[in-house]
């Protein structure tokens, strides 16, 4: 490979070889390159679309491959370019197979040497050949899901498990859905009117949020380069995400404990409903200090830095920094798995085991019970993730309430009051289910 400017492809298949390679993060990699690598709007959407893509289908791609590859011993990026190619035939309509073709041929041509381009070449006329394997080949329902969906066998497994055949394709379906765009608009600097009409002044279009108050889902234009986004107008938040805060009923002159706080996306909007001048406060803590830093930047661009005090400890030391009863509420966003983002992060469905998700149940357990002394009585303790697994979410509060009989499990009520019909008394959104990111909560109350 010259060290000439790359093709949209190029960068695409640059970006992928490292993170299939080195298990690098696809979004990391990719601003890095796109940074580099001037492409004008059309190649930096196709170049996008073609890393997440590859990503999110990966195992359908590698299973479509095989027969084509015959078990040959692949160079890192051959393979991941040959996937590429499959995923442009078989995804990107508006796209000509004889286009990606060429391209692909071309990059063989200039990335290797004349036995790896002829041997791509000879692939890729086999697969446009011959077709695609069919999925009812497998004869395992398990396996055919894994593969259709590129979703791991033991992920399928734990989603059949949990919420059975048909709920888990339904999520195992719409996982692979494009990411939407979504902001919250910043209340304490401005109103949703407002936001929308310079949204429209701009030429950018949206649609309210059906999941979340004050939330637009953008359908069209730029908005990441926008004055509405640098002047802290607007934030970007996944409407899931902002259903933990909404939940808490934080009051102008509570004092609140957001105790994994990092990159600050909930501190701000906790924050956003204190009044500084009665007493309300969030403090934000994190393990380490640049993410801390982050949060503080965070708070800054929002205009809530006023009422945001960070602080970098683990929040299992909660005891070192605060007295008991100090809060009066809690926000346990927890670490966890990430399974109710693989529309938005697909690499991690890859590289997460149930063994992991089992030692993070753990660490939120013990999160928990270190924070739980921290609320006043009649407070609320707010524990929600970004998973759908239920050893970390149902099994971890359960497993709380069990060692703590003065705290109670309250229902989770939203603004929009989503699934009020529901039998628990936790929320859990599934990533089927608004189109939004997968998320639980739920709302323990330290009884008077």
């Amino acid at each position: 490979m010259t060290n000439k400017k790359m093709t949209a492809r190029e960068v695409a298949l640059t970006a992928l070889d490292r993170v299939r390679r080195r298990g690098a993060y696809s979004n990391l990699q990719l601003n890095q390159l796109l940074s580099k690598h001037q492409l004008n709007d059309n190649d930096r959407r196709l170049a996008t679309r073609i890393v997440y893509g590859t990503l999110q289908r990966q195992l359908t791609l590698e299973y479509w491959l095989q027969p084509f590859v015959k078990g040959k011993k692949l160079d890192s990026w051959v393979e991941t370019l040959l996937l590429t190619a499959l995923y442009q035939y078989q995804y990107l309509e508006r796209v000509p197979d004889w286009a990606v073709t060429d391209e692909t041929i071309e990059i063989a041509k200039r990335w290797g040497n004349p036995g790896i381009r002829k041997f791509v070449t000879g692939v890729l006329h086999a697969v446009l050949r011959q077709g695609f394997p069919r999925f009812d080949q497998l004869q395992d329902e398990s396996t055919r899901l894994s593969v259709q969906f590129s979703v791991p066998r033991w992920l399928v497994d734990e989603l059949v498990s949990q919420y059975g055949q048909s709920q888990a394709t339904r999520v195992l379906q719409s996982v692979n859905d494009p990411a939407r765009l979504v902001v919250r608009v910043n209340t304490a600097v401005t109103d949703l009117t407002t936001v929308e009409s310079q949204l429209r002044a701009a030429g950018i279009e949206f649609q309210e949020s059906g999941v979340a108050p004050n939330t637009l889902v953008i359908t069209k234009g730029e908005l990441l380069g926008s004055s509405l986004f640098s002047t802290g107008q607007v934030t970007v938040q996944d409407e899931s995400a902002m259903l933990a805060v909404d939940s808490m009923n934080v009051q102008p002159g509570d004092r609140v404990l957001d105790a994994c706080a990092a990159p600050g996306g909930k501190t701000v909007q906790i924050a956003e409903r204190l009044d500084p001048a009665t007493g309300g406060r969030v403090d934000a803590l994190d393990i380490h200090e640049h993410k801390t830093r982050l949060i503080q930047k965070n708070a800054a661009r929002m205009h809530v830095a006023d009422r945001v005090v960070t602080h970098t400890l683990d929040a299992r030391r909660v005891a070192d920094e605060f007295a008991d009863e100090t809060f009066d509420k809690i926000l346990v966003d927890a670490p966890c798995s990430g399974i109710g983002l693989l529309r938005r992060k697909p690499e991690i469905r890859y590289t997460k085991s149930l063994a992991d998700s089992q030692k993070l149940h753990r660490i939120q357990g013990s999160i928990l019970n270190a924070v739980a002394p921290k609320v006043k009585k009649g407070g609320i303790i707010t524990y929600s993730t970004c998973t759908i697994l239920q050893q970390e979410n149902e099994q971890t509060v359960q497993e709380f309430l069990a060692a703590h009989s003065d705290f109670r499990l309250l229902t989770t009520k939203t603004s929009r009051n989503l699934k009020d019909d529901r039998a628990s008394a936790t929320l859990t959104i599934l990533p089927a289910d608004y189109g939004s990111d997968g998320f639980f909560i739920s709302n323990l109350q330290r009884i008077l």
